[in-house]
């Protein structure tokens, strides 16, 4: 494994991080759940990362479980807050109040004393940013969180806060955890350059496009049973992707990948990786044999000329735009 600083902090994670999100949280994934933190670590992954959305707090709760029997200081853990975890009105946003009550909700469902990396995981568009980075700013004072982050801010939200941080001498942020693949590329417009400035590295999601990069999926076909595109329950992210000009250039990418002695989702991770301003891609995995192959893509090297096949292979699908 390899790892990167946390954009301007000191913090190192793995390239390759482990996610909870639509993975682990019921009683039937908490084996699974058990054997890919067992793997990760065998693959000297030591980031992983969770929600308190994720099946309002089941996710942490698996999660935290699995971790429960390995040292704390051997891994970097973050959570999120933002979206309802309750019928209140205070129930969710950025509020202090919501912050600081999810925060302790989080650390018991986690089962630990404190929180790596605590992302707000919206923008609050009701909430004064200056509110939301203070109450940030008390719980790392309190040693509750280690340090400060985003997730799916654009560039001018993530510049204001900077400023904001520096007026008032709060504690930067560290990082911001948008999506990023072969297909869902805004981040590449301005957010990377912003948080370059502004000293925040990228904790990118569904570097894989929800499977999609697997190969798993092919033109013309129904998805194969027991997958996540054929599981209404869970497909509704994934069902952009499902369109046959994506899937053939897929197909396409994953001929490449051959050629290059890689499995297609090696490759996938390579590319999100050749960003130096991407200091961790997260995967999703319910199987261990899943979390070692990916770990491997740490090791894939692209030259110039395989980037610039990659750029042509994706031409066709270069405006693509997700229906959410």
């Amino acid at each position: 494994m390899k790892y990167r600083r946390l954009g301007n902090t000191g913090l190192k994670v793995s390239e390759i991080g482990l996610g909870s999100w639509l993975t682990y949280g019921t009683a039937a994934e908490q084996k699974a759940a058990e054997a890919c933190v067992a793997a990760a670590f065998e693959c000297g992954i030591n980031f992983f990362d969770t929600a308190n959305a994720y099946n309002r707090g089941e996710g942490e709760k698996a999660l935290g479980a699995a971790l429960s029997s390995y040292n704390r200081s051997d891994y970097v853990l973050s959570t999120k807050v933002f979206f309802p975890m309750g019928d209140g009105v205070n129930d969710r946003g950025l509020s202090r109040k919501h912050i600081m009550e999810q925060c302790e909700a989080s650390l018991r469902r986690l089962g630990t004393d404190y929180i790596d990396v605590y992302f707000c995981h919206r923008f609050d568009t009701e909430t004064p940013v200056e509110e939301t980075l203070r109450a940030l700013d008390d719980l790392t004072s309190q040693g509750k969180i280690l340090y400060a982050a985003v997730s799916e801010w654009s560039a001018a939200q993530i510049a204001n806060a900077g400023g904001i941080s520096r007026r008032l001498n709060l504690r930067p942020l560290a990082s911001n955890q948008p999506i990023y693949n072969m297909f869902e590329r805004y981040i590449e417009q301005e957010v990377l350059e912003v948080s370059r400035q502004e000293g925040l590295g990228q904790v990118v999601f569904s570097p894989l496009a929800q499977g999609i990069l697997t190969g798993k999926y092919k033109p013309g076909q129904q998805p194969p049973a027991g997958t996540r595109g054929a599981d209404d329950s869970v497909n509704g992210v994934i069902r952009s992707y499902l369109r046959d000009d994506v899937l053939d250039v897929v197909a396409q990418l994953n001929g490449l990948a051959g050629s290059l002695g890689l499995k297609l989702s090696q490759l996938a991770l390579a590319w999100v990786l050749r960003q130096p301003n991407v200091s961790s891609a997260l995967i999703g995995a319910t199987k261990p044999e899943q979390v070692a192959e990916n770990a491997k893509a740490v090791d894939a090297v692209l030259s110039p000329s395989t980037l610039e096949a990659i750029e042509e292979i994706l031409r066709p699908v270069a405006d693509f735009a997700p229906a959410r």
